[in-house]
């Protein structure tokens, strides 16, 4: 395989299908579909400006516009939750799960549109649209959150995108509810993990009572403000929370995930104005990471 080509025959055998062939309308149908999207991986790869493009992709405005397209109907949500189904069938997801975020700058070419600085999340175009793109400025400057659930094995299972400056534990509600993997048979999608690892930014009584209600079980280390609150309350600061050192041990995988993640350039430093599409290139890379399982 050449320097531009990134996905395998076997990887491009089971995606093609799930691609859309045409735009939706009477007309010709696409052409040259792996060429575009091999050069919307490659732009992420690589971290060049759209225009600079290769020639050999074809026409730049063709790739982006066809980006543009898959991250705002949720072509690639659905490919991603097709996979995930394939690989829960075959037993390959660990569903001890470990949540956590990590924080990528934002050059300047991305933060040049007219924005709030509120929290928020960003999940797809309509139903989910910010006026802030997931652009906040934290102390290292303006920048985007990757907030991720990871399976036992460090693959992605969900991605959300908020403000940099945004604390992981309101999140945590948003990734739960967005956690829903398919059946190839029948039977409803399994949205329940095993168990839920997470550093000490998502302790919090929420979150906790959250997984107590759905019966999963909490990993979650307690910081020791908060341990110092229960015992100063007494019999009224409740039972010590439950943990499981030796299963924490587990939740580096997500840590590696984002290592992972950020080997493609254009995720590492965010160029995209669009939280949209921003997200849809971190989406594009879980969907590889699947790929390497499923189709290798």
């Amino acid at each position: 395989m050449s320097r531009t080509e990134y996905l395998s025959d076997a990887q491009w055998a089971l995606i093609e299908p799930m691609l859309p062939s045409s735009d939706g309308h009477k007309g010709r149908p696409f052409r040259n579909n792996r060429k575009v999207v091999e050069g919307i991986v490659y732009r992420y790869r690589a971290g060049v400006p759209w225009r600079d493009l290769p020639t050999e992709f074809g026409p730049w405005q063709t790739i982006w516009k066809r980006h543009r397209r898959y991250a705002g109907d949720g072509t690639w949500d659905e490919i991603l939750a097709t996979l995930l189904a394939h690989a829960d069938s075959a037993g390959d997801i660990n569903w001890t799960v470990s949540v956590d975020s990590t924080i990528c700058r934002a050059h300047q070419h991305g933060t040049n549109l007219s924005r709030n600085t509120g929290g928020s999340v960003e999940l797809q175009e309509p139903a989910h649209r910010t006026d802030d793109h997931a652009l906040g400025r934290s102390r290292g400057g303006l920048g985007t959150k990757i907030h991720q659930l990871s399976d036992g094995n460090g693959r992605p299972l969900v991605v959300l995108v908020g403000p940099g400056q945004a604390a992981d534990s309101p999140m945590f509600t948003y990734l739960i509810d967005a956690l829903s993997v398919p059946r190839l048979g029948p039977g409803r999608p399994r949205t329940r993990p095993d168990a839920v690892l997470g550093d000490k930014a998502y302790s919090s009584k929420s979150n906790r009572a959250l997984l107590r209600s759905r019966g999963i079980e909490a990993v979650i280390a307690e910081p020791d403000d908060q341990k110092r609150n229960r015992l100063r309350r007494g019999s009224r600061g409740g039972r010590p929370v439950r943990f499981d050192a030796e299963k924490y041990k587990g939740r580096n995988v997500v840590e590696r995930s984002f290592a992972a993640v950020k080997q493609w350039r254009g995720l590492a430093t965010r160029y995209d104005k669009l939280a949209l599409t921003y997200r849809a290139g971190v989406l594009l890379s879980a969907v590889c990471a699947w790929l390497k399982r499923l189709a290798d």
